[in-house]
């Protein structure tokens, strides 16, 4: 059995804005479901750090990162149509991004053979100067930057998420030692994520982009991750892999038209881990979307059921 991580603190409950679908609500459900399964006593509980706005600016424009703090300072609101900030946002989003690094940090100090960070806001639609869907700072392109900084050589990143994560392979989009793989709902939400989208210049080949049309279920989506990512890993040998976990992917879930099931997820996250394990490369999941509080509860539980095999 792996030693499994599980990233999380009541500071995330303080990011909220009522009847908002990204909302504190997620996280409790997530903290329910494991509460009232056997697997809280499995788990080894992490409480996040406090990234430092110079960690935050391996991939954010530091003047960016000055611009989100005055912002909620004076009070937030919203930053676009989807996307709203409190007096507290600046402070969680360095949490969400803190339990990211810390998740990291343990594994690779041989703590944790694995991790999963309950964090929020979510991160994959952050770009460098800019927030939007949800998102304020993308915790996994910054964890990507850290891990190269501490010396790996080749991240892959994995990102089941209904929605494309356009902030994640513009970070790493002309860049030849990160690897972004997604599945997603195309045409959709925020409009990339075509198959003839694959990096450029070094970067070419490096992104790798699966687009689902609405109403593809398991029978479209666990293909890919039981044929397609294993060779696609193997081929790039990763030395370490994180994870955009959206369960938005969900055929329960209100703002996306995916019909995966609970089944269809234990097999991908299966898969993702099997494949890493092969590779002996470690592996860290990031919560991102997930909006059917029930499914999302029920969709962490079955990954970290996974994890602890």
């Amino acid at each position: 059995m792996k030693t499994v991580g599980f990233v999380y603190d009541d500071v995330y409950l303080k990011h909220d804005y009522p009847d908002h679908p990204e909302n504190k609500g997620r996280l409790l459900s997530i903290v329910e479901h494991l509460t009232n399964s056997p697997l809280k006593d499995k788990v080894v509980y992490v409480k996040p750090r406090r990234a430092t706005p110079a960690e935050v600016a391996l991939n954010h424009d530091p003047a960016y990162i000055q611009e989100i703090k005055e912002f909620c300072d004076a009070g937030g609101g919203f930053l676009d149509p989807d996307t709203y900030a409190t007096p507290h946002t600046y402070e969680v989003a360095l949490h969400a991004v803190g339990g990211v690094l810390e998740a990291i940090d343990r594994v690779l100090e041989g703590e944790l053979g694995r991790a999963f960070c309950a964090v929020r806001p979510p991160g994959h639609h952050a770009e460098r100067a800019r927030a939007m869907g949800f998102c304020i700072f993308n915790n996994v392109a910054v964890g990507a930057h850290y891990l190269r900084k501490r010396g790996i050589g080749r991240v892959f990143i994995v990102d089941f998420d209904a929605h494309h994560g356009n902030g994640t392979q513009r970070s790493f989009y002309e860049d030849d030692t990160v690897f972004y793989f997604s599945t997603h709902q195309y045409p959709f939400y925020p409009g990339t994520g075509s198959a003839d989208e694959r990096g450029a210049g070094r970067g070419y080949g490096y992104t790798l982009n699966v687009p689902l049309p609405a109403g593809a279920g398991d029978k479209e989506v666990v293909p890919v991750y039981e044929k397609l990512l294993p060779e696609v890993m193997e081929r790039f040998a990763p030395e370490f892999v994180l994870v955009s976990a959206g369960y938005d992917l969900h055929a329960d879930d209100p703002l996306t038209h995916l019909n995966v099931t609970n089944e269809g997820v234990r097999r991908i996250v299966r898969s993702i881990l099997g494949v890493s394990d092969e590779l002996r490369a470690p592996v860290v999941f990031a919560l991102e979307g997930g909006y059917n509080l029930r499914a999302l509860g029920e969709c962490v539980l079955i990954t970290l059921e996974e994890m602890l095999a």
